[in-house]
């Protein structure tokens, strides 16, 4: 069984509802058992600013799947949610996002899979959620810690618990 580590986030559409449903869906997977996820955080669009502040959360599985066939699942869970490829803008709004994060310490670069995610050290939006969760693991490309990872980010997108942000 491998411990994996996914990013879920939500811009469109009822966000707690769909986050919620992700949750649920992932809990009832077979072959996925869902071992603990982190607070809810609204943030800051990363890449394109001109949109709705998403809702995220970092979850920890465990499952048997092989990385890609993770892959096909989450994103059978994300059509299933009402997400649709072909038709957004990338890096723009969408109903719910699920990505595989880390996947135990592989590395892995495919054409439709690269793990550890290779975004996610220039990501507040992911590394706050999994300061709450792995502050301590380290990066198996960079060979430092998430806490390093998120000392040394450059930009940082606002990223509030979920609740707490209040409009100026």
């Amino acid at each position: 069984m491998a411990i994996v580590y996914l990013c879920l986030g939500s811009n469109s559409g009822d966000r707690l509802k769909l986050i919620e449903q992700a949750v649920g869906f992932l809990n009832l997977a077979q072959d996925i058992k869902l071992i603990r996820t982190s607070a809810l955080y609204e943030t800051e669009p990363w890449g394109v600013k001109n949109q709705n502040w998403f809702l995220n959360m970092a979850v920890e599985i465990k499952t048997s799947l092989s990385p890609q066939d993770l892959l096909v699942k989450l994103q059978n869970i994300e059509r299933t949610l009402g997400r649709n490829r072909e038709k957004e803008i990338r890096w723009g709004e969408r109903p719910i996002d699920i990505d595989i994060i880390f996947y135990d310490n592989l590395v892995l670069e495919s054409d439709v899979l690269t793990i550890p995610h290779k975004f996610m050290h220039k990501r507040a939006f992911v590394l706050v959620p999994l300061l709450e969760l792995i502050p301590d693991f380290v990066h198996p490309v960079f060979n430092i810690t998430i806490s390093q990872l998120y000392d040394n980010l450059e930009e940082v997108e606002e990223v509030y618990l979920y609740g707490t942000r209040t409009d100026d």
